[in-house]
């Protein structure tokens, strides 16, 4: 399997000292990644290394065999899509969620197979939801249905990359198991998904998974 990105010696610092410390990892194309840890062990900042929302201390991050720092922000974050555990809405209808990505001119897809702009009805039918749903107020949304909203927001710029993060942290069990589902069947669709979970159960859907030790207590223990 080849690698669409690649971690090398990464170093990450927070205030009370490093967050992520020598990690490398490789992230093929086309398949669903997991990245497993225990909490505070920072899986979500290397998350965040991803599409820039935050940049390593030392190392490099390297996306199609460049580091993501050459590319032009804007670009990259169409390109990588993270989508955070908790769900955000903007104002407005569904469709109107939908529509504001629309930014003229569209960027063209680059991964094979991926198609025109697809309509809001394909794009919500394409996460599992009605496409009625389409004129309801996006904050009337059940917390799952408002992940699944994020997800085809996302969707809607064809990016090379989807990551998630702790995507069904905040969802009761039934609608875990549909998000779940849902990520399974984008990766198989050729998506490359990096998803990080502390549910070492998630790492029984993935294609690979990394796993992310704690950093050391300043205590030693």
């Amino acid at each position: 399997m080849s690698s669409l990105i690649e971690y090398r010696d990464v170093r990450v610092d927070g205030d009370d000292g490093p967050i992520v410390t020598d990690f490398s990892a490789d992230v093929p194309a086309g398949r669903l990644t997991v990245i497993v840890g225990p909490s505070g062990a920072g899986k979500t900042t290397l998350l965040r290394l991803l599409n820039r929302l935050d940049d390593p201390d030392d190392g490099a991050v390297l996306f199609g065999g460049r580091d993501v720092r050459s590319y032009d922000v804007l670009d990259l974050r169409r390109r990588v899509q993270v989508v955070g555990q908790v769900p955000v809405t903007f104002p407005g209808t569904v469709a109107d969620n939908l529509g504001a990505l629309y930014l003229p001119p569209p960027r063209q897809p680059t991964v094979d197979g991926a198609g025109p702009s697809e309509t809001t009805a394909s794009l919500l039918a394409r996460v599992g939801l009605d496409p009625a749903l389409a004129t309801r107020e996006a904050d009337r949304l059940s917390v799952g249905e408002a992940q699944r909203l994020c997800l085809a927001r996302s969707l809607a710029l064809h990016p090379e990359v989807l990551a998630l993060d702790e995507p069904t942290s905040a969802l009761d069990t039934a609608s875990k198991a549909g998000i779940v589902a849902l990520v399974r069947d984008l990766a198989d669709s050729g998506l490359t998904i990096v998803m990080v979970t502390h549910d070492p159960a998630h790492a029984d859907l993935a294609d690979h998974v990394v796993a992310v030790e704690p950093r050391p207590r300043s205590d030693g223990r």
